[in-house]
């Protein structure tokens, strides 16, 4: 039977089923250590996964077309926070304090992998670019996240802990895994391989534990209570603006720079948008529990904007390339 067009993907159900769950029947107790050293397992997990299935060619490749590179992590890491913190005064009336924390941190992170490099495909831009990029992205986003936090968020960082002190952690429990699976990718790389469809609800199954983790611990500090129906549409706004803006921005700098357009799809893609796989473990470290729910809840609504917007802007850069051959042979002079 078709999948009916509105409905959408199994993850995206999955996400707001466990937000659901989370919502009516939260860990709490002796319940919640458990469930919170299962967390810190199911990421180390996660990002160990990560380091042994990207290949080392991919990370050290495409240091030749460094401009777009810049480019895109200049979008990504600089362009992005600092709409963040220049929209506040637009922002903070439509939202509440820990969403634009939320915000704030969704502005800091890597861009995603997977969907930067598919929707890339789609619109038949410079997918080894794509790949190189993002994959970049997210190694830089490792150390570079955690920095940014540091510096803009303090107030709110986790447990009142030092700033370098909560660098040193995410890298402990983020970045060693991740080196971990690349020493290990010669001897397991293989077998990732032929299981790849397997280990997809391995990386999933993280994040949704994550994501109940993190909603069990607001709720029961009463996030449903402080967030209300006009602030979700507050942050609906938020994200639809902010990835408007980013989208306008990417291209119409990859065009300013003279960038050809096979290259401007790659940084569109690579450049707007932020990796939801990356962002919930991060905040888990990052952020003190009771603040963790709201903080992720904005990264949540632009993880599926941005792939719906991305999936139409995608398809229509495919069909302006189909009909320029067409415009192309029309145009020349018959003889």
């Amino acid at each position: 039977m078709l999948r009916p067009r509105f409905l959408p993907d199994n993850f995206t159900l999955a996400l707001v089923t466990t937000v659901a769950l989370a919502s009516w029947w939260p860990a709490r107790g002796a319940l919640a250590p458990a469930f919170e050293t299962l967390t810190s397992v199911a990421i180390g997990l996660l990002f160990f996964l990560h380091g042994a299935k990207l290949s080392r060619q991919a990370i050290i490749a495409g240091a030749t077309h460094w401009r777009l590179h810049l480019l895109v992590l200049a979008s990504t890491f600089v362009m992005f926070p600092l709409f963040g913190l220049a929209l506040k005064p637009l922002l903070g009336p439509l939202v509440t304090p820990d969403l634009y924390l939320g915000v704030l941190f969704l502005c800091m992170l890597p861009a995603t992998v997977q969907s930067s490099i598919a929707f890339t495909s789609i619109a038949r831009g410079n997918v080894a670019a794509a790949v190189c990029s993002a994959s970049a992205s997210t190694l830089i986003g490792i150390f570079v996240t955690p920095v940014l936090v540091s510096l803009f968020v303090v107030p709110h960082h986790a447990g009142g802990a030092s700033a370098w002190g909560s660098i040193g952690h995410i890298m402990l429990q983020l970045m060693a895994p991740f080196v971990a699976g690349q020493l290990l990718r010669g001897w397991i790389g293989p077998w990732l391989g032929r299981y790849s469809g397997a280990l997809k609800f391995v990386d999933q199954g993280s994040i949704l534990l994550v994501v109940y983790t993190a909603f069990s611990a607001a709720v029961v500090q009463g996030l449903w209570k402080q967030v209300s129906l006009s602030s979700l549409a507050g942050l609906l706004v938020v994200c639809v603006v902010l990835l408007a803006l980013m989208l306008a921005l990417t291209g119409w700098s990859a065009r300013r720079l003279g960038f050809s357009r096979e290259d401007e799809i790659t940084i569109v893609f690579c450049g707007s948008k932020k990796s939801l796989a990356s962002g919930i473990p991060m905040a888990k470290v990052l952020f003190a529990a009771h603040v963790v729910g709201a903080v992720v809840l904005p990264l949540m609504l632009f993880h599926q904007i941005q792939l719906m917007v991305c999936a139409v802007l995608a398809r229509r850069y495919a069909r302006r390339l189909d009909a320029a051959p067409a415009q192309d042979e029309a145009a020349a002079p018959t003889r």
